[in-house]
């Protein structure tokens, strides 16, 4: 059986998703649809609006077969972090192909890309370390380096998905993985797009900004399939809401104000004096919207200081996440949902795949997934108590799924 990976959020599942994994198994000929999908919290430091345990369904139901979940300590990450947490799972289930979304829709770009950076790393990192210097981003600082060095025919590095692309390609090649990459030209909408492309293409930003403008799921039923409209409904009518981070703002207020400088020095990616940022306008902000454009400057995006806030409210730290982070790949896998053929494949592969398959929370997997935990309890406060109940205690009794349940 051929097996293709998609590394995914599906915040919510879109039409453009659909099309994508339809793709997917286009382009490979593929038996089976493998998605890494990260849990709770997201890579741009945001919470998922729906439980992950119902965003593995719409996966299911919008036709993947096994859908794992890329654990906290990736799926919260940069680009190259991410990329390496979801190939190395990728690579233990012994998935042939990769197959993702980008701006540049041609795979030869990325492995063009790749060569030149491998063949000039040393003068890269220096002249990404200049642009850094007069205060740029990382992925903005990374672009001018490379267009710097390269003029014409080059990857646009400061579009989202050519970056993941070309870290899922260059982690494919560190890890030395049999698996093929592949791309799939994102159409219409872009990842970013705050409003819908077209009459049925939306990104998910654009549909989320549609649910809380609107404060109604029934407006985006022209961008999502059926299933995702019918388990989004679902979702609501169980916890009463969808979430975003004005949801856990209080949280993330209450962390603040009682917390020293010293103490937040002591949590991940919180770096060069930014705790005192936080500190500074903590105090009078009202919202979480309003609180990261008071902190955001040109150097600190408005995405790394989400990922930023998610360490502080789980209270990550730099000694365990680097701990996590070590090997930099994945040390179990987390099942979350699988149709009968995603069932086979895994009954033919397990005796050879590498990492222990757990399909219910244990304590006796490594510090990767007591991050996990720590994750689900966070992300339950925004749910009232009776609900916030409800929600932990699937994390730790809910097996894998075996078909959709609307």
């Amino acid at each position: 059986m051929k097996s293709v990976g998609i590394i995914v959020e599906y915040n919510p599942f879109h039409n453009g998703h659909a099309y994508h994994l339809q793709q997917a198994k286009k382009k490979t000929n593929a038996d089976i649809v493998i998605a890494v999908m990260s849990g709770y919290f997201l890579q741009r430091g945001e919470p998922a609006l729906a439980s992950k345990w119902t965003r593995a369904e719409m996966a299911l139901a919008g036709g993947a077969d096994l859908v794992v979940e890329l654990p906290y300590a990736f799926a919260t990450q940069k680009a190259e972090v991410f990329a390496n947490g979801a190939v190395s799972l990728l690579k233990a289930l012994h998935t042939d192909a990769i197959c993702f979304g980008s701006e540049e829709g041609d795979i030869d770009a990325f492995h063009e890309l790749l060569s030149f950076h491998q063949a000039n790393e040393e003068l890269l990192d220096a002249e990404i370390n200049q642009e850094m210097k007069k205060g740029l981003s990382y992925p903005k600082a990374a672009s001018n380096a490379f267009q710097k060095i390269k003029h014409k025919g080059l990857l646009d590095l400061s579009l989202p998905n050519n970056i993941l692309g070309f870290h899922y390609v260059k982690a494919i090649k560190e890890q030395q993985a049999p698996i093929e990459a592949l791309t799939v030209r994102r159409t219409k909408s872009g990842y970013h797009d705050q409003t819908p492309a077209s009459p049925t293409i939306a990104s998910a930003t654009s549909i989320r900004n549609e649910i809380n403008s609107k404060r109604s799921i029934q407006t985006i039923q022209q961008f999502v399939p059926d299933s995702s409209l019918l388990l989004l409904k679902k979702e609501f009518d169980t916890f009463g809401k969808l979430i975003s981070w004005e949801d856990l703002f209080p949280f993330l207020k209450y962390r603040l104000l009682t917390s020293t400088p010293g103490e937040l020095q002591t949590i991940y990616e919180i770096e060069e004096g930014i705790e005192n940022r936080f500190m500074q306008y903590i105090k009078e902000a009202e919202s979480f919207k309003g609180f990261i454009q008071k902190v955001k400057t040109k150097r600190f995006t408005w995405t790394r200081l989400q990922r930023m806030c998610t360490h502080m409210l789980t209270n990550a730290k730099k000694e365990e996440m680097q701990k996590a982070l070590t090997s930099k790949k994945a040390t179990y896998i987390r099942l979350l949902a699988m149709s009968k053929k995603g069932q086979y494949y895994l009954s033919k592969k397990k005796k050879n795949i590498g990492l222990p398959i757990i399909s219910k929370y244990s304590k006796q997997y490594s510090t990767l997934l007591r991050l996990d935990d720590v994750a689900a309890s966070v992300y339950a406060m925004a749910y009232d108590q009776s609900k916030r109940e409800k929600l932990i205690k699937s994390e730790y009794s809910t097996p894998p799924m075996k078909e959709a349940g609307i």
